[in-house]
């Protein structure tokens, strides 16, 4: 098993052993997991967060997840932004009806980035690239970012802080099952929807 696959296929157990592991190193793993997984978009995000929320609780493990997430969003952004450009002119020239896309993302700008940025189940890193690609502001993205993504985080925080205690209470199960199911098809509806367009 190499480096990769063995990261990726880490639980939120393990996840939070090794934060309870390096208890000395304060927040900063508790950051630099959901950084490295803007960049190493194979890792599981979900079980990072979930696991953060488990090691230092949910406030303090919202936060860590949230700060890294964003971080990392925003340093894909400006690499993209910085050096995509030939890569943009590339993809006008080999795909020309996706030009629509990014047309309707900067016409639109701050609502889809927040929208997508809210789903659990959007690929953060995809969406950071693409948004560099467009002409949206800077300023745009990053509030779209920080916004969405403090909702999704919030949400698997508020899982991973209280995993066992879901275990015990069947109707929480069902709800948080629900939420995300929900949360998931309206995404998958909303990717239909604007694909289609």
């Amino acid at each position: 098993m190499n480096i990769g696959e063995y990261i990726s296929s880490l639980s939120m157990q393990d996840i939070t052993e090794l934060l309870d592991k390096y208890e000395a190193l304060g927040p900063l793993p508790g950051i630099l997991f959901p950084f490295v997984e803007a960049f190493l978009p194979f890792l599981p995000i979900i079980v990072i967060i979930m696991g953060n929320a488990a090691a230092y609780g949910l406030w303090k493990g919202f936060l860590f997840s949230w700060l890294g997430i964003v971080a990392g969003s925003i340093c894909i952004f400006a690499l993209t932004r910085r050096f995509g450009r030939s890569f943009s002119a590339y993809i006008h020239r080999k795909y020309p009806r996706g030009r629509a896309m990014f047309e309707w993302m900067e016409r639109k700008g701050f609502s889809p980035i927040f929208i997508m940025a809210c789903f659990p189940f959007t690929p953060s890193f995809l969406l950071n690239v693409f948004a560099g690609l467009t002409q949206v502001s800077t300023g745009s993205f990053v509030l779209a970012i920080v916004l969405g993504k403090a909702f999704n985080v919030f949400l698997i925080s508020l899982v991973g802080s209280d995993i066992f205690s879901i275990f015990y209470h069947p109707w929480k199960l069902i709800f948080v099952i629900s939420l995300f199911s929900l949360i998931w098809v309206i995404g998958r509806r909303l990717e239909a929807h604007y694909r289609t367009k």
